[in-house]
């Protein structure tokens, strides 16, 4: 029981530091996105998917140590939580703190990347909202007003005023 509580403690605390470096690359992201630096977003992006690979088998890791954990303790592993275990751990209070310190740390750490995920979220959803006004600006602009000229039969027949703009150039 010893050494899993020590297989356990091990995986969180290295879960904990990939949490801790991909909340870094969040903040960083953030930065970039307020600056609209697309180039710099895309990189950190990509690096942030080979945070969550680790974090993902770093994942597995703990659900097998919790499933090996739940059998020496006759539990079941899907009600078994870190809370649960913590308590369980009082005839050990050295291996009790260590476990304790770890998820505090964790929670902490992933309760911070919630905080940034939502802020870059809402940025995004800022930036978003001015490219979709900006490009409502441009298709108002292709259909400006139309010039006053009226034929004999008090018909409008003026022409739309327009500057030439045809719409979107993705050459540009």
């Amino acid at each position: 029981m010893a050494s899993l509580m020590e297989n356990l403690i091990e995986v969180l605390n290295a879960e904990c530091s990939e949490y801790e470096g991909l909340l870094k690359l969040s903040q960083e992201k953030k930065a970039f996105i307020v600056k609209g630096d697309l180039e710099n977003i895309q990189r950190i992006t990509d690096e942030e998917q080979v945070w969550v690979g680790r974090l993902n088998r770093l994942e597995k890791q703990r659900v097998e140590v919790t499933a090996d954990i739940a059998n020496v303790l006759n539990k079941d592993v899907t009600t078994l939580k870190l809370t649960n275990l913590i308590q369980l751990l009082n005839a050990r209070p050295a291996e009790q703190q260590m476990l304790s310190d770890v998820v505090d740390r964790l929670q902490s750490t992933v309760r911070q990347m919630q905080i940034v995920n939502e802020q870059n979220r809402e940025l995004i959803q800022h930036s978003l909202e001015l490219v979709e006004f900006d490009l409502n600006l441009l298709q108002s602009m292709k259909a400006s007003p139309q010039t006053a000229n009226y034929n004999r039969g008090a018909y409008n027949a003026g022409n739309t005023i327009s500057s030439g703009y045809s719409g979107f150039d993705a050459k540009q």
